[in-house]
């Protein structure tokens, strides 16, 4: 199995955790109405979810620096399908919420340690397109899952929802299990969770890096979260307009991904990380002005995802040169630092959203991303030379 069909296959990983990540949304009210519970307390399964999503992708990456990146992976994707699985199988609320975080707390090893290994498997230079490819599939799955949760439980139940996500999660593992042998089974055996951490953190070049993904996946996120209500909302479109509507993110994504790759080799980092700041802030400025003209709202919600993709393939790329030893550590540092701007970005934008309208939200978190680009120029300074060592994280 050669390397570009290993990212695929981490991405359809990713595609299955993005999706699940999401898919409670547009069938939260089926459960509501099945359960016999009200919908603010059914909205308990997404925190459920959430928390031990976030917490634990700091624990997983240690882990497989440690263990073994395909060993850690593997194990927690069976245990990802089991959960899911279960979730088919509860009967009330608390007993679907513990499966819930169950699926959470091994859902949170996939996008880490997948990024780790792309980053063992390509040199720098070949990095970036590799992470766009693997990101582009993985978000994919994040814009498919209200079109496809919709369309299951339409068709089926909400139950047939975890059971459909359930088999696909059992055949890629399968496919896991196959090509188990293809890939790189490199340790760390010297790894230690508290210190590698302290040592990421101390070090500017590290740290500055993390602030720029934490205040990206605050205010793209941030955003991002509540396109499918600002559309239901101006629009009255039903679960599945909206979720084709919103694939358009996931769709550039994967396009902007293999194309940040190609940009990346004849204009550099600085250029590309600039680029897409630039396209997230204008996707952003279309939706204040514009958003109710549905043709601007699908172009802009397609930029924004050129913009995530441009952005944080930059940034992934360069993290992945802080610890060579220690991989999965630094990127699960960059994820926990993503979801958890993301998770900032989302409570914030809720409160913005009430007050003063979705329009609010679009122009705060447009100005905010041009603050970021801003940010950008004053806390990395050698974005175009990311495969020069990072000082003080060489035996990492």
């Amino acid at each position: 199995m050669n390397h570009n069909r290993i990212v695929i296959l981490l991405g359809l990983l990713g595609f299955i955790v993005m999706a699940d990540n999401w898919v409670i949304s547009p069938i939260l009210p089926a459960i509501s109405e099945s359960l016999g519970i009200p919908i603010e307390k059914a909205g308990l399964l997404i925190t459920a979810y959430m928390i031990p999503f976030g917490i634990f992708q700091l624990i997983f990456g240690p882990l497989a620096d440690r263990f073994g990146k395909k060993q850690i992976i593997t194990f927690s994707l069976t245990f990802f399908t089991v959960a899911t699985g279960l979730c088919a199988l509860a009967g009330n609320l608390i007993d679907l919420a513990f499966y819930r975080a169950l699926t959470g707390i091994f859902a949170a090893s996939v996008m880490p340690i997948s990024l780790a290994f792309i980053g063992d498997l390509f040199p720098v230079e070949k990095r970036q397109m590799a992470i766009g490819t693997f990101m582009g599939i993985a978000f994919l799955g994040q814009g498919l899952s209200m079109i496809t949760g919709g369309a299951i439980s339409y068709f089926l139940d909400w139950r047939g929802v975890f059971v459909v996500y359930a088999l696909l999660s059992l055949v890629l593992l399968g496919l896991l299990i196959k090509n188990y042998s293809q890939l790189p089974d490199t340790r760390n055996p010297e790894s230690k969770f508290v210190a590698q951490y302290m040592t990421l953190l101390s070090n500017r070049k590290s740290l500055y890096t993390y602030i720029l993904i934490f205040l990206e996946g605050m205010f793209i996120l941030g955003s991002f979260s509540y396109l499918g209500a600002y559309i239901a909302t101006a629009y009255s479109f039903n679960y599945l307009i909206i979720g084709a509507i919103m694939t358009a993110f996931g769709f550039m994504s994967l396009v902007g991904g293999r194309l940040a790759g190609v940009l990346v080799l004849k204009r550099g980092p600085r250029a590309i990380l600039t680029l897409g700041l630039v396209c997230a802030m204008a996707a952003e400025v279309m939706f204040y002005f514009a958003g109710h003209y549905l043709g601007v709202l699908i172009a802009g919600v397609g930029l924004l995802g050129v913009g995530f993709i441009f952005t944080h393939s930059t940034l992934l790329a360069r993290a992945s040169e802080f610890a060579e030893k220690s991989r999965g550590t630094a990127m699960s540092l960059v994820a926990f630092s993503f979801m958890g701007g993301g998770g900032i970005g989302t409570a914030v934008g809720g409160h913005l959203v009430s007050l003063y309208g979705f329009s609010m939200l679009f122009l705060v978190c447009g100005a905010l991303l041009g603050g970021t680009l801003i940010a950008s120029f004053f806390l990395i300074h050698d974005v175009d030379s990311p495969e020069e060592p990072c000082p003080g994280l060489e035996y990492l």
